[in-house]
């Protein structure tokens, strides 16, 4: 098991020989223990990643692509290793493990495809006496901060676009979670990615190491998936390198269902959108918004589902995070929800917290307002579509929604007035390597995945060729 920094093609210690604890939270046992990065270990990954730029955005696309296919296969091949290691440091669920294990390898599938298909144009100025050209370059060194509950499909999701558009980088993934990067990591060296293309930093000290990368003027393009908080704060450290930005923040995702919507489907997508990796994902329905004449039976038939033993669960990441949700729940009930199952911590070892469903919620619970990133639903009314749409888009955030109808009518309504970068229609998920990935308003901006994904580590380049 990788535990070391991965620099300039190297695994080392940190410079002064610190480390860190990774738990299992399913025991609260220490899993391993990984090397904590100094200043000066970021410094020299960034050094390595600016040293291999050159060479690396000159070598060809067919080559680039052909080193994501070749560890796309890896991944595939060591998916069960890989899965009982996710499930440890993070927590979720085997089957869940297998499942984002699958979905992160076909990035690198997906981009191997991109590689060659760079494209740029030719043109004609309208006055006839310039040749106009565009062209795509790679922007450069990019820092990638990658967040704890998806170790391995929140990495290859920017490393795979990276690679094919000719980028180096520094990763810094979670300290919760790191080791799923570090393998991913020995993976690309087997599958031939030249020394300091991707350097690997983990640490506890994520602000004290990552500031002075941000604002070294070497580095051209900054990514984070995680919290809007510190999405804002990284955000004002780019702004002094004036460096390119993507960024995947938090949620508060409606999932919407209308009067005349198959509940059957209904209750199956809410599982998927709330239970996918235990509700501890930005895209996961947040705030259950049910038309009035349908909620008292979909209420029932999703508490039944999430009680029962088809839902598989396991343990939040962390106490700190059990005790949130716990809290979010507490704070709900004091508003009047009631509660149809779950709705207490049990006792015994780990950070587990039991499917919750919650009725008769108030807007003036915190539940309407923050994202619980847990397994609770909590269920709201509406009466007609213009209220729905309406609560729908009460929330700062805008990363995705989701809408059960049988009217293509409605369903067109509705997904043209969510504020929202992803919709999905009577499905429980959007995320998709083929499709863009990403928010509006305070979920962030920039875009992952899809033909749109790459032009997130491309510079646009115009040449005017006078006659």
């Amino acid at each position: 098991m990788a535990n070391q920094l991965f620099i300039a093609g190297q695994w080392r210690d940190a410079e002064n020989g610190a480390t860190f604890e990774v738990e299992n939270p399913a025991t609260g046992e220490v899993l391993a223990t990984v090397a904590d990065a100094s200043v000066a270990d970021g410094k020299a990954a960034l050094d390595a990643a600016v040293a291999a730029q050159a060479d690396w955005a000159r070598t060809a696309p067919r080559d680039r692509g052909e080193i994501l296919r070749r560890a796309f296969e890896l991944i595939t091949e060591r998916a069960d290793e890989l899965a009982e290691q996710m499930t440890a440091e993070m927590g979720k669920p085997i089957s869940e493990s297998k499942a984002e294990i699958a979905y992160g390898a076909e990035f690198f599938r997906w981009f191997a495809e991109e590689a060659v298909r760079i494209n740029g144009r030719y043109a004609v100025s309208p006055n006839g006496a310039t040749r106009l050209l565009t062209l795509k370059q790679p922007v450069g060194p990019c820092l990638m901060i990658t967040p704890w509950n998806f170790p391995l499909a929140m990495g290859t999701r920017k490393i795979g676009p990276a690679i094919a558009a000719g980028c180096t980088m520094v990763v810094k993934p979670a300290s919760l979670t790191p080791l799923t990067m570090l393998s991913l990591a020995e993976i690309l060296t087997e599958a031939g990615l030249p020394d300091g293309v991707l350097n690997i930093v983990t640490t506890k000290s994520t602000g004290e190491v990552m500031e002075p990368i941000i604002r070294d003027p070497r580095l051209r393009k900054l990514t984070f998936t995680g919290s809007t908080e510190v999405g804002r704060s990284l955000i004002e450290q780019s702004a002094q390198g004036v460096l390119k930005v993507s960024m995947e923040l938090g949620g508060n995702a409606p999932f919407l269902v209308f009067a005349d919507a198959d509940l059957d489907k209904a209750v199956d997508g809410a599982i998927l959108a709330k239970m996918r990796n235990l509700g501890e994902a930005c895209t996961a329905a947040n705030r259950f918004i049910v038309h009035e004449s349908l909620a008292e039976e979909f209420s029932k038939r999703l508490a039944e589902k999430m009680a029962s033993d088809e839902v598989p669960t396991g343990p939040l990441v962390e106490a700190k995070q059990r005790d949130k949700v716990a809290e979010l729940v507490d704070d709900a009930k004091q508003h009047g929800a009631t509660v149809l199952t779950g709705g207490e911590v049990p006792e015994g070892a780990g950070y587990f917290y039991p499917p919750t469903v919650l009725t008769d919620v108030s807007k003036e619970a915190r539940v309407w307002r923050e994202e619980i990133f847990g397994p609770v639903a909590p269920i709201f009314t509406f009466s007609d579509d213009d209220e729905a749409i309406a609560m729908a888009n009460d929330t700062e955030f805008g990363l995705v929604a989701y809408a059960f109808t049988e009217s293509y009518h409605r369903a067109i309504k509705v997904y043209e007035g969510l504020d929202t970068g992803m919709v999905g229609i009577n499905q429980g998920v959007v995320s998709n390597p083929a499709a863009p990935f990403g928010g509006q308003k305070a979920s962030g901006f920039g875009r992952e995945g899809g033909d749109e994904g790459i032009e997130e580590y491309l510079e646009t380049k115009y040449v005017g060729l006078a006659l």
